[in-house]
């Protein structure tokens, strides 16, 4: 097997978005954290996939919800994302939230996405010491405003689209 040092190498070679994954867990505490591992699996149904630590609380929160948010960090947020990057319990301190009636997706990160897909979860996959959590969209949306942060070789980044 690769050394894992170097299995990251390459991972972070690769442009990726930033996201952070919201849900809330059945205690009712919003749960979330910052990931580049998601990806479309599908358009009809409209599908996408993100992996989750075994350990992770925002799992813990995926599996007894049934269903989270895939926020998609805005450029100029990159102090949110470092925030859900690391273990804390005061993530979502002083963000404006949004969270559905119907109880479906996790919270929407509203000044901090420049897009959001709220889904229900499909199918639960062990993949080594993640899950992979595929999840059917339900809503969503995306500004036209501002751009997704990307990041790649660990660091922040954005590519101005022309118009």
């Amino acid at each position: 097997m690769i050394d894992q040092d170097v299995f990251k190498d390459i991972m972070a070679a690769a442009p990726g978005p930033t996201t952070i994954v919201t849900s809330t867990g059945t205690d009712g505490r919003h749960q979330g954290l910052t990931m580049t591992a998601v990806c479309s699996a599908s358009l009809e149904p409209p599908l996408l996939l993100v992996c989750l630590d075994h350990g992770s609380n925002t799992l813990r929160a995926v599996r007894e919800s049934g269903s989270f948010t895939v926020n998609y960090v805005a450029r100029g947020n990159e102090d949110v994302a470092m925030r859900f990057a690391k273990k804390a319990d005061d993530k979502f301190d002083g963000l404006k939230v949004a969270v559905a009636e119907d109880g479906i997706g996790g919270p929407v990160l509203v000044d901090t996405a420049a897009a959001h897909a709220m889904c229900r979860v499909e199918q639960l996959i062990e993949a080594g010491d993640h899950t992979v959590v595929v999840g059917a969209v339900v809503d969503g949306g995306a500004s036209d405003q501002t751009h997704v942060l990307a990041y790649a070789r660990r660091k922040f980044f954005t590519h101005d689209l022309i118009a």
